[in-house]
């Protein structure tokens, strides 16, 4: 297991061991990728063979390259695989050969609104090659012929992603889930791989209620395989929850389950605007990260997607911008402490019933009072147990009594166990 050191600087530092490897849907970047994350935890690694059903799916040759570049006449690789794993289109079919520049401007791929920057761009489900470069590289380029080559593979293989489990109080699970299918880019979504793998660690000294699924899947085709694999285990999934995004310095912004009101969904909510983070709840809309494969209508599970700024909402995004230089360790830790906060929050969400339901039950007595003495949230503590009581009808959710109550979960959850132990209230 790796060493255990301050969560942002190690965090970071995952991210970086990641960021050189040259990831796609399929292949050996992502088998390398999993093998780094497999230091810092056991995993449940899975090999799916080509042309295997996955849902409306079929999983797709594997794609593997060793070296790709544009060469002028002198030799002069001017576009560069080793430099970049983003100077390649993703999923390239091998090609060698010499052509002129006009024939070649077709295959390359620009950012003219940032001409120093370097593109993300892919080919999975269609036979294609090119190369992306800075938009002020092309334009020195000068006419004449060019040697053009990938040195790829696109053959029958596997498409692979692991699992890791720890293990619950109850089989009813909660899914964690981010991809491992980009290439050199930092926060989308090395930063999220470095948070779970951080979130899942933390996890396993806890002692958890429910139990913790983190998947580390290709986007879109992994999370439909996981699905198609799984139809066995899906009525157990209680909860879940995406990482994406999750190191820029930007806000915390948490997008809905498809259905709107799942518990994640207001555990989120109350997690954030409890913390007084500056964040931004957004509704569900089906198009983002694998949520929207969870969220389906046929599985219609409770899970939501937690970022910092949003997909496609950063210049950065899908770019050579989205560098070691995006992501900082504070952000990777915010983002860390939400997801332990809001876990918190949801493996301690239960529900109570009032054993002495018929007037109030003398608190006193029982010690339940004096042990509030000389606190400095004694009378917030007090109201909590009131609450508790009062909304302990097999009902009402802890959560469900600190959104009425205006408290802190923490305060209403400490009160719960302190009417549990008095043989007050039963789960």
């Amino acid at each position: 297991m790796a060493p255990v050191t301050a969560p942002g600087e190690a965090m970071y530092a995952l991210v970086e061991r990641l960021y050189p490897l040259c990831r796609s849907i399929t292949g050996d970047g992502v088998r390398a990728t999993l093998g780094i994350v497999g230091e810092y935890l056991p995993l449940d690694v899975h090999e799916v063979p080509t042309g295997t059903q996955v849902l409306d799916w079929t999983v797709p040759q594997e794609w593997n390259i060793r070296d790709a570049y544009v060469a002028d006449a002198d030799g002069n690789r001017v576009v560069d695989f080793r430099a970049s794993s983003l100077h390649v289109l993703g999923y390239s079919v091998p090609v060698d050969r010499t052509m002129p520049l006009a024939e070649l401007r077709p295959h390359l791929h620009t950012l003219p609104e940032h001409p120093s920057w370097v593109p993300y761009r892919t080919s999975y489900y269609q036979p294609e090659w090119g190369f992306c470069l800075a938009q002020e590289t092309l334009d020195a380029l000068p006419d004449g012929d060019y040697a053009v080559r990938v040195d790829s593979t696109l053959a029958d293989g596997h498409l692979t992603y692991a699992e890791h489990v720890v293990p619950g109080q109850v089989p009813d699970e909660v899914i964690v889930s981010c991809h491992v299918c980009h290439p050199s880019l930092a926060n989308d979504n090395l930063a999220g791989i470095a948070v779970a793998t951080h979130l899942a660690r933390w996890l396993a000294d806890q002692r958890p209620y429910y139990t913790y699924r983190f998947l580390f899947a290709p986007g879109t085709i992994g999370a439909i395989t996981w699905l198609a694999r799984n139809a066995e285990r899906i009525d157990r999934v209680r909860h879940g929850l995406v990482l994406a995004c999750a190191g820029d310095p930007g806000q915390l912004t948490y997008k809905k389950s498809r259905r709107g009101d799942a518990e994640i969904d207001r555990v989120l909510a109350h997690v954030l605007a409890a913390s007084e983070r500056p964040h931004e709840i957004r509704e569900f809309t089906p198009y983002g990260y694998d949520e929207r494969q969870f969220c389906s209508p046929g599985f219609d599970l409770g899970v939501g997607s937690l970022s910092r700024t949003p997909y496609a909402g950063y210049p950065e995004y899908h770019t050579s911008a989205d560098d070691l230089g995006f992501v900082t360790p504070a952000a990777l830790a915010d983002t860390l402490a939400v997801c332990r906060e809001a876990f918190g929050v949801l493996d301690r969400n239960r529900r109570y019933v009032n054993l002495s339901p018929y007037g109030e039950p003398q608190l006193g007595r029982r010690g339940l009072y004096d042990s509030l003495g000389g606190r400095s949230d004694a009378k917030e503590a007090q109201m909590a147990m009131l609450w508790v009581l009062s909304l302990s009808d097999g009902e009402h959710t802890l959560l469900d009594v600190a959104e009425r109550a205006g408290l802190p979960f923490d305060t209403v959850a400490a009160a719960a166990d302190a009417l549990h132990d008095a043989g007050l209230i039963k789960a």
